[in-house]
């Protein structure tokens, strides 16, 4: 038996204003609040423990410092990447240059923190 990925944690300065802009993302919904003040977030009608992982948004005044050694890579389910990608930049996310040459097949946004994340081209399924 492996292990799966059951939820990742953001640490976040607005887990409030994070978690809306990911549930918008996603199609995710409030799961609970812990006491911290974190959030989690995660697919409706499945909660954790699903076949998706859910997201905490953790408070933190920590300022980022440096890339990230990790981040998310989403597919549009329902419109194509054009579609897809105007609908992120109107929910809030923004582009950013990495130091891609304009011949990827992928959009790197950030969210509202600055987190970065790829659209990919693909079109999947939904779950």
């Amino acid at each position: 038996m492996a292990c799966r990925i059951s939820e990742l944690v953001i640490d976040c300065a607005d887990p409030e204003g994070l978690a809306a802009f990911w549930s918008r993302v996603l199609g995710y919904v409030e799961l609970g609040r812990e006491p911290d003040g974190s959030i989690e977030i995660g697919p409706p009608g499945v909660g954790s423990g699903g076949p998706l992982p859910t997201l905490v948004l953790s408070p933190s005044s920590d300022p980022r410092v440096g890339k990230l050694r990790l981040h998310i890579d989403v597919n549009a389910t329902d419109r194509d990447q054009d579609a897809e990608l105007e609908r992120l930049l109107a929910l809030g996310a923004k582009p950013v240059d990495i130091g891609q040459t304009g011949a990827e097949d992928w959009h790197v946004l950030a969210d509202p923190e600055g987190n970065e994340f790829c659209l990919l081209h693909a079109r999947l399924r939904p779950l």
